[in-house]
């Protein structure tokens, strides 16, 4: 009856309410399965879900890291959802976003601890994903230009003097040179690609986590994966830029 009653709900106001609109397509489909990403985003987006993080002192003092074990069991203990509801003023929190969000949030220091843990979280609250950067190709530029009637100009700088034989006369004239930079520089390229990397792994190892624990009681975790390293095509080359 209550199932009945929540669809009948649902089918008119999915529109207003994303979460009724999934709930009531996972009744209608049991264990409907989703890749990790859509998860992170329904759990933390939809859902609304928190981070169950340490008191700050324990964080400074003793470091940061629940095994996904331990939490997995301590749920397992109470039989039922991990607390974390009283983060939405009353209103339910689906217990398998729960999961989910204690799972991120037991993330080991070696993929970024609490502080990636609180990254990624956000990030699928936003519906984002790390931006790599495509289409990012370093170009030589100048370090600055001065813009006048006649168009742009690169600012030159002295870098030295020499001598020179001018109508008889020896003369000292200035050496100038364009200062020029990469932009964006290479490293900023590949730091955005690593951050992207490490976000990946992060979604692979929340991914087994969730499949290992089997605490999911309304949706699973499909094998749908983001691209790894998406600036490579699919034979292992860099993709061509444009420019």
């Amino acid at each position: 009856m209550m199932i009945s009653e929540l669809g009948h709900t649902t089918h008119s106001r999915h529109v207003e309410n994303p979460y009724l609109g999934f709930l009531f397509r996972c009744y209608s489909d049991p264990k409907r399965a989703l890749g990790v990403q859509a998860l992170l985003e329904w759990a933390f987006r939809v859902e609304q879900a928190q981070l169950e993080l340490p008191p700050l002192k324990d964080f400074v003092e003793e470091g940061f890291g629940f095994g996904l074990e331990y939490i997995l069991m301590q749920r397992a203990a109470l039989g039922c959802k991990v607390d974390g509801g009283q983060h939405k003023m009353g209103s339910y929190t689906h217990a398998d976003a729960e999961v989910i969000a204690a799972t991120v949030a037991g993330l080991p220091d070696s993929l970024g601890g609490i502080r990636m843990a609180i990254s990624v979280a956000e990030m699928a609250r936003a519906g984002m994903t790390p931006n790599w950067m495509p289409g990012a190709v370093p170009r030589c530029v100048p370090v600055d230009i001065k813009r006048n009637r006649h168009g742009d100009r690169a600012v030159s700088v002295v870098v030295g003097t020499e001598r020179v034989l001018v109508s008889g006369k020896w003369r000292t004239i200035e050496v100038r040179a364009c200062p020029v930079t990469w932009r964006p520089h290479p490293e900023q390229i590949i730091s955005a690609r690593r951050r992207y990397e490490d976000w990946w792994q992060v979604l692979d190892w929340v991914r087994d986590g969730l499949v290992a624990g089997r605490m999911l009681r309304d949706v699973e975790v499909s094998g749908v994966m983001p691209r790894f390293k998406p600036w490579f095509n699919r034979l292992g080359k860099h993709r061509p830029q444009k420019g």
